[in-house]
């Protein structure tokens, strides 16, 4: 199926093509990043801790074939919009709202991620949300949240001619390590808790 963007960028082009190499990747590494956090989620509705779910993304059919007459197949289509970021939901009465990539280097390419998306969860720490950015390093096989904050000025930074990437010593400094469970596999509303949670209550 043929998926495309209204007035498609260059930065949607570049996006799209690194998406192949990290879906093999993960598919080499028996660990699918976004089933985990799917499976992580539903562990925490189920439990009654957090209703957060994955955003679906607005597509507009165009072309419709049908190759059996039981059977329809969909082959081109466009997204409506630019998508947002990936997760949104609410825990302990706080607004949630952040996006989940990969990478394959030691560092996370800002071509992984588009300015919108950033500027997305910018608007939403500025009204009080809680909103980050969760990685997985998939070569290491570890997990990073990283704030929002500390995000925007790296990306700030490129723009002015810094580098274009952040490095993972910079996540492993400045971000919070997740340590991967059973139940949840992605245990990330426990840094939430503990570093954004309870910051706000003073406790």
């Amino acid at each position: 199926m043929e998926v495309k963007y209204p007035n498609l960028k260059k930065e949607y082009k570049k996006h799209a093509s690194t998406t192949k190499t990290v879906d093999a990747n993960k598919a080499r590494l028996g660990f699918s990043f976004e089933e985990a956090i799917n499976e992580s989620n539903a562990y925490y509705l189920t439990k009654g801790i957090a209703v957060i779910h994955k955003k679906p993304t607005p597509v507009q059919i165009v072309s419709v074939s049908y190759p059996k007459r039981s059977a329809a197949k969909i082959t081109e289509a466009y997204f409506k919009i630019p998508s947002t970021t990936d997760y949104n939901g609410i825990f302990k009465g706080r607004y949630l709202d952040f996006e989940a990539k990969q990478t394959n280097s030691d560092s996370f390419p800002f071509a992984h991620i588009y300015s919108h998306q950033i500027h997305h969860l910018e608007e939403v720490a500025k009204q009080g949300g809680i909103s980050f950015l969760l990685i997985h390093f998939n070569k290491k096989d570890e997990i990073f949240l990283l704030d929002v904050s500390l995000l925007s000025a790296c990306y700030a930074n490129s723009k002015e001619g810094g580098r274009k990437s952040i490095a993972y010593t910079y996540f492993k400094e400045h971000g919070f390590l997740i340590q991967k469970g059973f139940a949840p596999r992605i245990p990330y509303l426990d840094v939430v808790q503990q570093h954004y949670i309870k910051t706000k209550e003073g406790n």
